[in-house]
């Protein structure tokens, strides 16, 4: 039984000193340069595309905010209506009429889905057509629940163009006031770094490629070379699947935290939460049971053992537990720092883990029965049907941890 125990925690130890040490530092939140001290040249045009279905609840804060940018540029909207029945149409150009600027916002209803497409990214495809019509420097790919802060656009195009990065994201702060939001939405986002470290997506030499769907900044020809967004149509990850197209084809990637643009849509539930994981969780390991099984094993070597080790009566072992611990706290509070919140929360990283283990299982089971990928409403990521044709979508290249 010691020996089972030293083992354990030997190895626990040793995933923490790699991932501390051989990750790519993911877990350092570093600060972003002031939108002053970078200059952005004139007579840039930006077109922004915005999927939105149902958001009339925050539609408008969204379209507001980016309609009153303070950039040197010419900032066009254009906003798919992706089969609303909540009047997210009129809501947003309600908004814009208000500022004045209706003349910048096109809204148009989209298509009816078509098979093979996932409904964000067919939605962002038609957005795209238009938005290609005002010949832009640079696209704007977000979502209609982020608002931004007036100079977020003149940040992310100066870092843009400091970095010579062709597709360049915010992970915007995401909703975080209740206390189940503060127990998981610092874990969700740190559990992305750590699949997806920026400083290794930034790396040309490194395979890995993320970026963070709310807010991705695109130049039209490094969309063309990597096939355009018909090249990830059946993807329910659809911003990662991007920036590994774009990166297979010499495209450079950027990519950082911001409190400079939020998400504004809450989180109502732990339930909804849930959901959120569940309809990505099983697709990010490619639909494989070994990996879900691997997953889960690493899942809690790496959070839950050192914890149970700490009530070992095994002197060395507790002390392996411990210094897992510690090492767990030390990788997690510059990300609690990062929502303000009180160092107390780090504790609760296990446990959040335990929630996001429950979370990939159950994304496992949505998929083999065939109503995977759940999002408003659309199942978009199934497992074999009756035929035993597999009609899911799994994302090739995915670098499970």
């Amino acid at each position: 039984m010691h020996i089972a125990l030293m083992i354990g925690g030997v190895t626990s130890l040793a995933a923490w000193a790699f991932l501390l040490l051989a990750r790519g530092a993911f877990w350092r939140i570093r600060g972003l340069p002031s939108p002053t001290a970078i200059r952005v040249n004139s007579n840039l045009t930006i077109a922004t595309v915005i999927p939105a279905r149902n958001e009339a609840d925050v539609i408008a804060r969204a379209v507001t905010s980016l309609l009153q940018q303070q950039i040197d540029a010419t900032v066009n909207l254009i906003l798919v209506d992706d089969s609303s029945d909540d009047g997210t149409a009129v809501v947003a150009m309600e908004a814009a009429t208000a500022l004045g600027y209706s003349h910048r916002l096109t809204v148009f209803r989209g298509m009816p889905l078509p098979p093979g497409w996932s409904g964000k990214v067919w939605a962002q495809q038609q957005g795209v057509e238009k938005a290609l019509e005002f010949n832009p420097d640079y696209l704007l790919l977000t979502d209609g629940d982020i608002e931004y802060d007036p100079d977020s656009l003149a940040l992310l195009v100066g870092l843009a163009k400091i970095n010579n990065s062709d597709l360049t994201s915010f992970m915007v702060k995401l909703h975080s006031s209740s206390w189940f939001e503060r127990w998981l939405i610092p874990a969700f986002v740190f559990f992305f770094f750590m699949l997806y470290p920026p400083a290794w997506i930034s790396n040309p030499h490194k395979r890995t490629a993320g970026a963070a769907g709310g807010c991705m900044l695109l130049r039209p020809e490094a969309l063309t070379r990597a096939g355009g967004l018909q090249a990830i149509r059946g993807e329910i990850i659809d911003d990662c699947s991007l920036a590994r197209a774009v990166k297979a084809t010499g495209g450079k990637l950027w990519l950082a935290p911001t409190e400079i643009a939020k998400s504004i849509r809450p989180y109502t539930s732990i339930a909804e939460i849930g959901r959120m994981i569940s309809r990505t969780a099983f697709n990010q390991l490619g639909h494989s049971a070994l990996l879900l099984i691997g997953t889960l094993f690493g899942l809690a070597i790496v959070y839950l053992f050192p914890v149970a080790l700490l009530f070992s009566h095994h002197a060395i072992a507790g002390a392996l537990g411990a210094a897992s611990c510690i090492a767990m706290l030390i990788a997690y509070l510059p990300m609690i720092r990062f929502y303000h919140l009180n160092p107390a929360w780090a504790l609760s990283l296990p446990l959040a883990a335990v929630f996001y283990m429950g979370a990939t299982i159950h994304s496992a089971i949505q998929y083999w029965s065939g109503t995977g990928g759940m999002w408003k409403g659309r199942a978009q990521d199934k497992g074999a049907d009756l035929t035993g044709e597999d009609t899911g979508h799994a994302p090739a290249g995915k670098e499970p941890l």
